[in-house]
């Protein structure tokens, strides 16, 4: 075999070819090569050939081998699948690049522009495991040693463009540099192809070259002329990313990286971040690479106490205008977060720099994501025919903190690779193009759960990628707008609103004869309207009773009042059906909102209206739908009446035998009245302003605004924390008696504390001021002093039993342990320093993920065999790779303990070299997951958040309209009221949506405590009896009391999502009857 020698140039040139990071070293060196063999660049797949027929030597080889297995796949038919297609690759990005290797290895003349002459971008991407798997059959390690090496699977934007820019050049792959694409140059006349506009005078090659395939991935702020994109707006959405120098040192190497922080689960981390540093945070990631890289989310209202942003804007592109913002406190701000989750590990943090030179920190909006209507169209000539697709940014903006934007851009290039295969084979164009549609709605829902687990399989073939593929999903005639024969005008930008069915019929006599079909049968009840016919309260009463006859017999309702009637009938709806009130017991007795009461009974009908109808009013039933809402109503109520118990019990004295009885939240409850329900009728002015006016601004209230909580209406945009100003959902909230303001529950006061301020907020959780010692990372420890107020119950004070709720919130602050328990704990501890908090903060994150939690003693060998022979089936190295030495792993001590104790205890440490990484990996990958999921619930509340809001505006409009045109034709009147009632039902679907979202919450909140508590007792089951001390026994078993109460809450989502299905299924069953 032929050695690499020193004398031979080639050897030379394609050895440094290899090892070049920067991307001018990298195209000088492959011109270098080229020379030298005699070859020109650019020559496709016969160039490679050459290369490798004369490049023989065994480091050559290891590489020949990788990328012939690829090309040697069937799909590419050696290179002869596409041999007559000539295709422009618009962007160099990490997509572009690998849509033209795929194109490469179709035998297709690949040319790819790039305005840029540089790669610089030293952000880190998450990668899936197929990425991994696709990147180290393209020969990854042999262009990169220490591609995924460490604790999770990623790598810098910068490190995949230099990696996949080798292999397109390497397979012949033509690369202009410095050159802008601004548009198609069409075919003048017959005889002459596409050309493209490009910026400036390109060589006269590359101007006259003519094609018939255009990739784009040049960004979402480019997307070709023709393709329309829907905008995706969620609620002020500021990120940061900054990128630090490292320097491999082994303190650096040691410091664990963070898959993901997300405030959803886990308050502690970012309430100990508020008081330690000013900063206020929604989530934070770290990641290890050529750089320390960190990306969070921060709050407007922080960066402007902090003097990162000079002034507020309502306009984002104004808000963080380079004019706006302050570099040097953007620098502090970031530094200080960075320097806060490692607990101060780093040392001192260096900026790394950007392309201009500039420290890299930046702040950016992603608010607002677009994305593409279509992924493909065809235009057409004077006979010449032209294939667009999209990949990347410009057909899909990833929302970063799912880690989903290289792999989907990798699976969008894949797919478009294949059309263009198809295209090349003489598909018919509107074939080509229901295929590639149908290929695309798969995009946004593709998991690495959801897809083929065999990653080693995936291949250009969407089968091979796809579980229960349909490429005819999308017919031809849905296609048909996408193929230009003549050029046509571009449809116009969409915004992306929820839609929404009408109602049945959607006239009012349909709600109105529904309605009377519901209480036919009553006594004393003669629906003839939908106002005065509803005054008594029987009408109410028996449409409840008739979709939930458990809650009374029709002879209770002898000789109660009206209003007594209509106010038990409102609140039942509510707690037992989910139907949340707009309008007041008052309003619906004399009639004073006609608007309120239709919209109201809208509610019941669309959620009722599939139910079959009994003739037996009085027959056993359930409701129609089993409704988040109602479950998270449910679970308020029950927080609301532990917490009253508790505050009872603290006073000393006895309560009402009704204000004890407390149930979990799966539990039915029985239909008597609570302290705050509506027991004796008020007076009429009270009712009239409740109806209209918002419980805390005094404004109007118009009725898609209302929302009710605790017997009150309010705006949605009132209805916040007085603290921190979030958005208050149920089961997650509290009223404090003293004040009347409402509290999310990690700011909520607690009884006997005094030191609430006149405005309602605790004194103490004013965050530093936003000088320089404010954002230092210095290890200054945030002492508490113990006479000043606190925003949330200390550990010291005896008011800390009170945190030890059954709401899962609540528990949060229950592991705060910033100060020492005077009556558990003597003598006092000292304070923890400043890295010590940050510790303590990521423990309640990290501790237990991914390692077993049963006893270790009993863990088998057998067990970490399996573990190796998982992580060597998981990750296949080549020759080459098993030679390679990995970067040290850096381990959290708490799991390093614990992974010490299994392999003493399973006989030897060093039996069993993997399974270390491996259950470290498997940690990893279980935070990532979580950190995902939390992500992509909140960015689909801030979703449904900007939709409602919208949804207010319109309906205040039509309201207005309505209420302005008494004397307005019946038919124009029908017709508004017709869309109002359309509003109502699109908010309503979004308010269910909102409550499944929040049961997902909650699983993911209760999972993690699971964990910790698990951890927790662990640590004292695992001490010697003998060794326990009074506080170690009593630690004990208020933690046991917390695991307790966490997994009866777990028990009650498990039987309301049960109770769900088997309704669903039940009503399934029913209509196939």
């Amino acid at each position: 075999m032929e050695e690499p020698s020193s004398t031979n140039p080639a050897h030379a040139h394609f050895e440094s070819f290899l090892q070049a990071q920067l991307c001018r070293d990298v195209l000088s060196s492959f011109q270098g090569l080229c020379e030298t063999l005699g070859l020109e660049a650019g020559g496709g797949l016969p160039q490679y050939h050459k290369i490798k027929a004369q490049l023989n030597y065994w480091s050559a080889k290891s590489l020949w081998a990788k990328l012939d297995k690829r090309a040697g796949l069937p799909v590419y038919q050696q290179g002869r699948a596409c041999a007559s297609t000539k295709c422009l690759v618009v962007g160099a990005g990490p997509c572009g690049l690998r849509a033209a290797v795929e194109l490469a290895l179709l035998g297709a003349r690949v040319v790819l522009v790039e305005k840029r002459t540089k790669f610089s971008r030293h952000n880190v991407l998450h990668l899936w495991p197929f990425t991994i798997h696709d990147l180290r059959a393209l020969g990854a390690k042999k262009f990169y040693g220490r591609f995924c090496t460490g604790t999770l699977d990623h790598i810098s934007i910068r490190q995949l463009q230099l990696l996949l820019l080798k292999v397109a050049l390497l397979l012949g792959v033509e690369i202009h540099w410095g050159v802008t694409f601004t548009g198609l140059q069409s075919p003048p006349h017959k005889g002459i192809g596409w050309r493209a506009q490009l910026q400036p005078s390109p060589p006269a090659q590359l101007a006259n070259y003519e094609f018939d395939v255009l990739i784009s991935a040049a960004g979402g702020k480019f997307i070709p002329e023709g393709f329309t994109v829907r905008e995706m707006r969620g609620k002020l959405a500021i990120g940061i990313t900054a990128n630090f120098v490292n320097g491999r040192t082994v303190e650096e190497t040691q410091v664990p990286e963070i898959s993901g922080v997300a405030r959803i689960y886990n308050q502690s981390f970012f309430q100990l971040l508020l008081k330690a540093t000013g900063i206020d945070l929604e989530n934070i990631v770290y990641y290890k690479d050529d750089t320390h890289y960190f990306v969070m989310t921060a709050k407007k209202q922080c960066l402007l106490r902090l003097g990162v942003l000079r002034q507020d804007y309502s306009e984002t592109d104004q808000l963080l205008s380079s004019t706006n913002v302050v570099p040097e406190a953007l620098q502090r701000f970031a530094r200080a977060a960075a320097d806060f989750s490692t607990q101060g590990k780093l040392g001192k943090l260096e900026f790394a720099l950007d392309a201009r030179g500039r420290p890299d920190v930046s702040a950016f909006d992603f608010t607002s994501m677009l994305r593409a209507d279509s992924s493909a169209r065809v235009q057409e000539k004077h006979g010449a025919r032209l294939l667009l697709g999209l990949v990347g940014d410009c057909l899909v903006e990833p929302f970063w903190p799912l880690g989903t934007g290289v792999a989907r851009g990798f699976l969008a290039a894949f797919d478009a690779a294949w059309i263009v295969k198809r295209w090349a084979e003489g598909a018919e164009p509107l074939d080509v193009l229901a295929e590639r549609e149908s290929l695309y709605q798969l995009l946004s829902q593709t998991s690495p759960e959801n897809m083929h687990r065999n990653v080693s399989q995936y291949g250009l073939d969407p089968a091979t990628r796809y579980p229960n593929l349909n490429l005819r999903a999308v017919t031809r005639n849905q296609v048909r707008d996408l193929y230009d024969v003549v050029a046509k005008e571009p449809v116009s930008k969409k915004n992306d609103k929820t839609d929404a069915g009408k109602l049945a019929t959607g006239t009012q006599e349909a709600l109105l004869r529904w309605c009377q079909e519901q209480t036919a049968g009553y006594p004393g009840v003669h629906v003839t309207d939908l106002s005065s016919s509803w005054a008594d309260g029987l009408a109410l009463c028996a449409l409840v009773h008739r979709l939930q006859p458990s809650l009374l017999e029709p002879s209770d309702l002898h000789g109660m009042g009206a209003l007594e009637a209509t106010s038990w009938a409102l609140k039942m709806a509510e707690q037992e059906l989910g139907i949340a009130p707009v309008l007041s017991a008052q309003a619906v007795v004399t009639g004073s909102d006609p608007l309120g009461l239709i919209a109201y009974l809208s509610h019941f009908h669309t959620a009722f209206r599939n139910k079959p109808q009994s003739p037996d009013p009085v027959s056993c039933g359930s409701p129609g739908t089993s409704s988040a809402v109602l479950f998270l109503g449910k679970l308020q109520r029950t927080l609301q009446r532990t917490r009253a118990k508790e505050n009872g019990e603290d006073a000393g004295g006895k309560k009402p035998r009704l204000e004890v009885e407390i149930e979990t939240p799966g539990t039915e409850e029985l239909p008597v009245p609570e302290p705050r329900g509506p027991l004796t009728p008020p007076s009429q002015q009270q009712e009239t302003d409740a109806g209209e006016l918002c419980a805390l601004c005094g404004e109007h209230l118009y009725l898609l605004e209302r929302l009710c909580a605790n017997g009150s209406f309010f705006h949605r945009s009132c209805f916040r924390c007085h603290i921190c100003e979030s958005t208050l959902w149920p089961g997650s909230y509290g009223q404090h008696p003293g004040d009347g303001y409402f509290y999310c529950l990690q700011h909520l006061p607690q009884p006997g504390h005094k030191e609430t301020s006149r405005d309602g907020g605790p004194e103490s959780l004013e965050p530093p001021l936003p000088d320089n010692e404010s954002l230092s990372p210095a290890p200054i420890p945030p002492t508490v002093p113990q006479e000043e107020a606190k925003p949330a119950p200390s550990p010291s004070q005896p008011t800390r039993r009170l945190i030890r709720l059954s709401s899962p919130e609540r528990q949060r602050l229950s592991s705060l342990n910033l100060t020492p328990d005077s009556e558990t704990e003597t003598p006092p501890k000292p304070p923890r320093s400043f890295p010590a908090l940050a510790r303590q903060a990521l423990e309640d994150s990290f501790v237990g993920w991914g390692v077993p939690a049963q006893r270790p003693q009993g863990l088998s060998g057998s067990f970490l065999v399996t573990l190796e022979n998982e992580e060597e089936e998981s990750f296949p190295s080549s020759e080459e790779e098993e030679e390679e030495e990995e970067e040290a792993i850096a381990l959290d001590e708490d799991i390093e303990q614990v992974l010490l104790k299994f392999a003493k205890n399973s006989g030897t440490m060093n039996k069993y070299p993997t399974w270390r990484r491996t259950l470290l990996r498997r940690a990893k990958e279980e935070e990532m997951k979580r950190f995902c999921k939390a992500q992509a619930i909140q960015r689909r509340q801030y979703e449904i958040e900007v939709s409602l809001r919208e949804l207010e505006a319109e309906g205040m409009k039509l309201e207005l309209a309505l209420r302005n045109k008494s004397s307005a034709p019946e038919q124009q009147k029908q017709l508004l009221l017709e869309q109002l009632l359309q509003l109502v039902q699109k908010k309503n679907s979004l308010v269910d949506e909102e409550a499944e979202l929040m049961i997902i919450a909650q699983e993911l909140y209760l999972e993690e405590q699971q964990w910790q508590l698990d951890q927790e007792l662990r640590g004292y089951l695992n001490r010697e009896e003998t060794l326990k001390t009074a506080s170690d026994r009593q630690a004990e078993d208020r933690i046991l009391k917390k695991k307790v109460d966490v997994v009866n809450q777990r028990d009650a989502l498990i039987r309301f999502q049960e109770e769900r299905r088997l309704s669903e299924l039940a009503s399934g069953t029913a209509a196939q009857s």
